[in-house]
């Protein structure tokens, strides 16, 4: 194993002290060779490729000569990361996964592990591989409950369902599940998953559950009981998590940095736009996310009541 990081504080503290996890499962260290890109030899048959999704088609062109002729790089990623991976590196040297368990950076050499989730992996093309199989054997000795599917890309539509979700709970200073609580709030979150959901099944997906977040409960034809019964799992999944506040939160609170949102949720408006599906609310919440990551408004729960005017009376009505 060899860790490659951009960040030279945190390769000088892993190759220092070791990479420490900590969290409510225990703390250990683990030690493995530690460089920043610029420093990187050889070659390797297995890369997982952890960068922000908006990292992915640069980190992709920097790890391309490092990767064996038959080797494999796994999206372990937010968003629709496999299609740039694919024009940059061919689809068949590309595998997807999906993750959900919390984690947090918290300083040079000390990562959080705040909580187990979904851990998934699969081939973006669809059907089961042997490559995707060996893979799927590394990740069970982290997850043992990890998933070999054939259907990955219905994993991560759904996370962007539920991605959607989260990047609504930072425009406050609410944990992840203080804000899904809120009922002020839910019809919000039931029409943004709806928008993702209606998108996704526009572009051929069927997306997948997991964790909590139910896919059918945000189709067209579910009530909002089964949206408010969705939201309601997530909140409990989340309330059992030491990560209390998502990634997003985190880039815009702490890091002060630019988060995902425009390769997350910029995938969801551009293919609403291509199949003709509205995207009113989810271009609304990319632009709040904006504002918040140029100083322009502040994190306040006024956002989402702002985000909530942003719904159409169809869907409100769904």
């Amino acid at each position: 194993m060899t860790f490659v990081d951009q960040a030279a504080d945190h390769v000088e503290a892993i190759r220092e002290r070791g990479l420490s996890v900590t969290g409510p499962f225990g703390d250990f260290t683990v030690q493995a060779p530690a460089f920043t890109p610029g420093e990187v030899r050889g070659t390797w048959p297995l890369v997982l490729l952890c960068t922000k999704a908006q990292d992915t088609r640069a980190a992709a062109g920097a790890l391309a000569p490092h990767l064996d002729p038959d080797g494999v790089v796994v999206s372990v990623q937010n968003g629709l990361n496999t299609l740039t991976l694919d024009e940059v590196l061919g689809p068949e040297r590309v595998l997807g996964s999906f993750v959900n368990f919390g984690a947090d950076y918290l300083e040079p050499g000390v990562v959080l592990y705040g909580g187990r989730g979904a851990v998934v992996v699969g081939e973006p093309s669809g059907g089961l591989s042997a490559r995707s199989a060996q893979v799927h054997a590394l990740l069970r000795a982290f997850e043992p409950e990890a998933v070999h599917t054939p259907n990955i890309m219905g994993y991560l539509w759904s996370k962007l369902g539920y991605g959607a979700l989260l990047f609504a709970t930072a425009l406050t200073n609410d944990s992840i599940a203080d804000a899904l609580a809120r009922p002020e709030d839910r019809d919000t979150y039931t029409e943004l998953g709806r928008e993702v959901m209606r998108v996704a099944l526009a572009h051929g997906v069927t997306p997948e559950a997991f964790n909590g977040f139910d896919p059918s409960a945000f189709l067209p034809q579910a009530s909002r009981a089964q949206a408010q019964a969705s939201l309601d799992e997530l909140v409990a999944f989340n309330r059992r998590s030491a990560k209390t506040h998502s990634g997003i939160w985190r880039d815009l609170a702490v890091r002060r940095r630019r988060t995902e949102v425009d390769s997350q949720l910029g995938w969801v408006v551009h293919f609403g736009a291509l199949h003709g599906v509205p995207t009113p609310l989810t271009t609304r919440l990319v632009a709040l996310i904006h504002d918040i990551e140029e100083g322009r408004r502040p994190l306040d729960r006024a956002n989402l009541a702002e985000l909530g005017q942003a719904r159409t009376p169809a869907g409100e009505g769904a």
